[in-house]
């Protein structure tokens, strides 16, 4: 076994599969210097993975990130075959054949009695158990997996899955190989979805569970998740991408193992998976595409129209935030940038006063920056107007409240708000988390009640969720839809429901990372790292934790819990001990990791 924890000896390497991820290992490791055997039934799959390699080395080129004699050493070592024996001299076989154990079983029963004692034979599955494999494999010791994300050239991530038959070495030798191609390995336990795709595909299946239901479109789902965390693409887009029969399969498998009702496939899923509609590979899925194969979305029956809205909004020239605090004075800074004169009221002069103060320094920074001109500046500032008293309110036209998210706070406000506004006049409540319906009833026009859910901070994130209650009329939805367009804001249509579309999405998916650790399957370190590389997340959930606070992290989870009555998505028992103890994250200088304190 000394052979295998020497770099060098993995020096030809078999890829059995030539889909889009064992075409995308192969321009890898060919391009590492290996010797690369592709294999595949298929003898269209074998050209169309040189072909493809062919293409991706002549547009290096051409951007003079490899010569022509680079481009030919890397094609000279890709060979392709449509038989097994091809591997007999491969030091490392990966393969990535359909997710079926039959299908993978028959592969490793071949090629127990093609290649050498010492070969490595990786699986490259997602969901299936890779225990089961090994233990029916001749060289149990020697089976591992191997878990690529796609696409291979551009994703750092490998996780490397072994389990309690694996010997080190060859985990060692595969590991050494992934830092040589680049990539940024992380070790993992064998249970289905392993780390990255375990956290992944419950999000995503939760996403799929909302569409279902009706509560938003799918452009609505996909743009606040891109739009409010950042994520590169939408679930509903990246479910086609993946292949909505894939993340079936996988979720299947996660279920079986967990029992958690977050995991068991949104009916929808098994409905498309069935009806052949499994994504861009197909041509349709939750969108549809322009051919089989492509990722260029065309218009169908429930591509909205644009710009539409039943009805007409009300004129909105002045706008009231109430609050002081950063996402009010944020809010504030939004509407006199786009025009509207703003009236900003807080507990006191004095409070209202240092609002627009902080108001100030951001623009400064702005202009500092060359996003805004002096003038520009200025005559933002000078469309604030600071009140001690929501009696400042009595002639707007939109009154937003932004203060603690707390129900008899809001409520008590909302009262007040009744009695200081003119008939007519709209007013919006920015809570993450609280229903709007409990804020619209305390007043005597529950009708002129919305949502409109800001995110931090303001002037930067584009997105705002409208959530509008069963009670709110069809022109003051309107209304706040035209006004997010107005402001430069991307509006997302949600119902009056716990944590509308991000938080309902992004909390679950976060408590379940707590419990991997809870449950020794992975640290916060590995996690984080996964779900960055592998599933191209601006931030790791524990880095988000402590951002965004443990204690309001605590509450959301807490309110999605009493709201849907899921088990699966009761707080975890870590981030209660966490904020008990007063280790809330960034703003007290210890959550799951320590800061340094501030100064």
């Amino acid at each position: 076994m000394d052979r295998q924890s020497s770099q060098s000896t993995l020096q030809t390497i078999a890829v059995v599969g030539l889909g889009t991820m064992g075409t995308g290992i192969a321009e890898v490791l060919a391009r590492a210097g290996r010797e690369v055997i592709g294999i595949d039934i298929s003898e269209a799959a074998a050209h169309r993975a040189a072909t493809a390699l062919a293409a991706a080395t002549a547009r290096s080129v051409a951007r003079e990130r490899l010569t022509e004699q680079e481009r030919a050493d890397v094609l000279a070592r890709f060979r392709t075959f449509t038989d097994l024996g091809a591997a007999a001299e491969a030091d490392l076989v990966i393969e990535v054949v359909p997710e079926s154990y039959e299908i993978k079983q028959q592969v490793f029963r071949e090629l127990d009695a093609i290649v050498r004692p010492d070969t490595i034979l990786a699986t490259g599955t997602n969901a299936l158990s890779v225990t089961r494999m090994a233990a029916e494999s001749l060289r149990p010791e020697r089976v591992l997996g191997l878990h690529f994300f796609t696409p291979v050239p551009a994703m750092k991530l490998v996780e490397i899955v072994s389990c309690v038959l694996t010997a080190p070495p060859a985990v060692e030798a595969v590991t050494e190989l992934a830092r040589e191609l680049g990539k940024e390995p992380v070790p993992v336990g064998d249970r289905p979805g392993f780390v990255a795709d375990g956290l992944l595909f419950g999000y995503l299946n939760q996403a799929a569970a909302m569409y279902e239901a009706r509560y938003a479109s799918r452009e609505d789902i996909d743009a606040a998740m891109r739009l409010g965390c950042g994520l590169p693409m939408g679930p509903l887009a990246l479910l086609d991408l993946i292949g909505v029969d894939t993340a079936r399969t996988v979720l299947e498998a996660m279920y079986a193992s967990s029992g958690d009702r977050l995991h068991a496939p949104a009916p929808i899923l098994g409905q498309l998976a069935e009806a052949g509609l499994t994504g861009q590979k197909s041509g349709r899925g939750f969108y549809t595409y322009e051919a089989p194969g492509s990722s260029v979305i065309v218009r169908d029956l429930q591509t909205p129209l644009d710009g539409s809205l039943v009805g007409s909004g009300r004129p909105v020239s002045s706008v009231g935030v109430a609050g002081s605090g950063t996402m009010a004075s944020g809010i504030a800074q939004v509407f006199a940038q786009a025009g509207y004169s703003v009236v900003l009221a807080a507990r006191s002069q004095e409070k209202a006063e240092a609002a627009k103060a902080a108001i100030g320094k951001s623009l400064g920074r702005a202009v500092s920056k060359g996003r805004l001109t002096e003038e520009g500046a200025a005559q933002t500032l000078d469309r604030i107007t600071p009140a001690g008293s929501l009696d400042a309110f009595a002639e707007v036209d939109l009154a937003v409240e932004a203060v603690a998210e707390d129900l008899a706070v809001k409520q008590e406000l909302f009262t007040a708000l009744d009695k200081v506004c003119k008939p007519g006049a709209v007013l919006a409540t920015t809570t993450s988390s609280l229903p709007v319906i409990a804020v619209a009833r305390v007043t005597s026009r529950p009708q002129d009640v919305i949502g409109m859910h800001f995110f931090n901070p303001a002037p930067a994130m584009k997105l705002v969720e409208v959530v509008r209650t069963v009670l709110t009329a069809d022109d003051v939805h309107a209304t706040v839809r035209e006004i997010c367009l107005k402001v430069r804001k991307h509006p997302v249509d949600c119902g009056d429901r716990a944590g509308f579309i991000v938080n309902a999405l992004l909390f679950p998916y976060l408590n379940n990372a707590i419990k991997m650790v809870e449950q020794h399957y992975a640290d916060i370190d590995q996690i984080d790292a996964a779900m960055k590389l592998g599933g191209g997340y601006p931030m790791g959930p524990f880095e988000l934790l402590d951002v965004v606070g443990l204690d309001v992290s605590l509450a959301i989870e807490k309110v999605l819990h009493k709201e849907f009555r899921d088990p699966g998505l009761a707080p975890s028992a870590l981030l209660e001990h966490l904020v008990a103890a007063g280790c809330l994250g960034r703003k007290t200088g210890r959550g799951f990791r320590e800061y340094a304190a501030r100064r």
